[in-house]
């Protein structure tokens, strides 16, 4: 990958095995990538990021007004996310390990030891999203895998600071990122579908692109939605 500064914005140019040029910009901060042939010069590059600049901007004012949450502190009082909606988090004392309850969708009760620390706290809410992806994600794999007839051998959940989701394909192994315990459960199912479709295709080319809609045809308002809500503190982007 190198950088190119066209009209004062930085643009990411990787060279791919693909036929036509692709423009994104992605949140939160509105970093500009461009995926262009691998024999594609550097003035067609220019030329055409240029013929796009008003659309650039306008995503880079959307993502830069766009709604983000403070740093959360794991107290009583805070709005945490789960499944797409927000909840209240209410902090209760307790002389056992950590554990924690949902409330008339509404509240998050996390059960602690009175003097746990913010990390604690973090670190539980933490372990709480994976089981829950990890009780989610079975399911939808069984699900995906007959739609699409495609076979993932392994998956597994980490947080990432870049990526909604990653995808081994020779391992045929696919990665969720923590966060999409806080997201609508079919934008969980939109990330692993995509992923799933990298094991056939490794590139955002048009056949990529025809799998989505044939496997998923509102992907496009999935990715949207999904890259549209609510920021975390931290920087992210897909």
């Amino acid at each position: 990958m190198r950088i190119m500064t066209i009209n004062g914005i930085n643009v990411d140019v990787v060279q791919k095995d693909i036929k036509n040029l692709h423009l994104a910009v992605y949140p939160p901060e509105g970093r500009v990538r461009i995926a262009v042939p691998e024999k594609t010069n550097q003035e067609a590059i220019r030329l055409f990021v240029i013929s796009k600049m008003g659309w650039i901007k306008k995503k880079r004012k959307q993502f830069k007004d766009q709604e983000r949450q403070s740093k959360r502190e794991f107290i009583s009082g805070e709005s945490h996310y789960f499944k797409g909606k927000s909840y209240i988090l209410r902090v209760k004392y307790h002389s056992a390990p950590a554990r924690i309850e949902t409330k008339n969708k509404k509240y998050i009760d996390l059960y602690v030891r009175e003097k746990s620390t913010p990390e604690y706290r973090q670190k539980a809410i933490f372990n709480w999203y994976r089981d829950e992806l990890k009780r989610q994600t079975p399911k939808l794999v069984e699900k995906w895998e007959k739609n699409t007839n495609i076979k993932v051998k392994d998956w597994r959940i980490k947080r990432m600071k870049t990526k909604w989701g990653t995808c081994n394909r020779s391992a045929k192994r696919i990665w969720l990122n923590l966060e999409l315990a806080k997201k609508p459960a079919h934008c969980l199912e939109y990330i692993l579908v995509h992923e799933m479709v990298h094991i056939l295709e490794k590139h955002h080319t048009d056949l990529f692109r025809s799998y989505m809609m044939k496997f998923i045809p509102k992907w496009k308002l999935y990715r949207d939605e999904l890259n549209g809500f609510v920021l975390n503190h931290e920087k992210w982007e897909f």
